[in-house]
């Protein structure tokens, strides 16, 4: 009989990437972890890391076992479920999180909601980025996630996690009140192609988007400012220091004199839903998905 803590000690060192992450992911120190594979591959009489370089990595049958693993802990969420689960209401600990705007303008009027037609469940929130809060997930510490798409998201193949689109958010050209395109309904990006631009931060997940968006209108950006926060851009922008693609959810500080006008060519990044695969059943899990349906339209109109 296999050991299901030894398992996810394999799970761990696949998802992290080194036995040393995922020791400290599992709060193990990196001998224990080691020895915990050990004892798997003796018990199942296979290798299941080889050397590479000064580290290891996961053998053929190491991933051919971890793609069994992840079918079985998708079959632990729903026998946990049918065990523990109140099946009439939601009810109990429902755990959630997301970067700052999605928390601001989705998981929060989610949360209300929640409480106002399931008085028996707790949700708590909270903030993570894309990265963090899929290890989040996988490491069993919180239910459902808001992320954005990125090219370094699992792949939506991915059999550990359930990702569902939840909503686009377009990209607006945000100018000063007085810049030549202020006034019109729509703009070709290609108009900004000489402007100074404010675009986020180099680990940002939205700059590749305002990048893309740019190049597919022809050109490369100037940046000149850099920034993490949409209101601090809006700021520069207000200032005359440049111009800025920034998400429609985005809030911007009122009163700045700003115009947001919208862009031909539809630039925008999309939002996921994510949940470990199967815990999308759970009854809380379940009312939580169906109230940010009804949250996300009203969100960017």
């Amino acid at each position: 009989m296999i050991d299901l803590r030894r398992l996810h000690v394999l799970r761990a060192v696949e998802h992290y990437g080194t036995v040393t992450a995922a020791a400290r992911a599992l709060h193990l120190t990196t001998s224990a972890a080691s020895q915990q594979v050990r004892q798997l591959a003796r018990e199942l009489d296979v290798d299941l890391l080889e050397p590479q370089g000064r580290g290891v990595r996961l053998t053929p049958a190491a991933r051919s076992l971890l793609m069994h693993a992840d079918a079985i802990q998708a079959r632990w969420e729903l026998a946990e479920l049918d065990l523990r689960a109140d099946h009439s209401d939601p009810a109990g600990l429902l755990r959630v999180s997301g970067f700052p705007m999605a928390i601001s303008v989705l998981l929060a009027p989610m949360a209300a909601h929640l409480r106002e037609r399931h008085p028996r469940l707790a949700v708590r929130i909270r903030e993570a980025g894309v990265p963090e809060s899929f290890d989040l997930l996988f490491e069993g510490e919180i239910d459902l996630a808001i992320v954005e798409a990125t090219p370094h998201n699992p792949p939506l193949s991915d059999a550990r996690f359930d990702q569902q689109p939840l909503l686009d958010d377009p990209f607006d050209l945000v100018v000063p009140d007085t810049h030549r395109l202020a006034g019109l309904g729509k703009v070709d990006l290609a108009e900004a192609a000489r402007e100074d631009w404010i675009a986020p931060v180099r680990d940002s997940p939205c700059r590749p988007h305002v990048l893309s968006a740019c190049g597919a209108a022809g050109f490369t950006p100037d940046v000149v400012h850099q920034a993490m926060d949409w209101n601090v851009m809006a700021h520069l922008v207000a200032q005359g220091l440049g111009v800025a693609l920034v998400p429609r959810l985005a809030h911007l500080t009122p009163h700045l004199p700003i115009t947001r006008v919208r862009c031909t060519g539809d630039p925008h990044r999309k939002l996921l839903t994510c949940t470990r695969a199967g815990g999308h059943e759970r009854p809380a899990v379940a009312a939580a998905l169906g109230e940010l349906r009804e949250v996300a339209p009203t969100a960017v109109a």
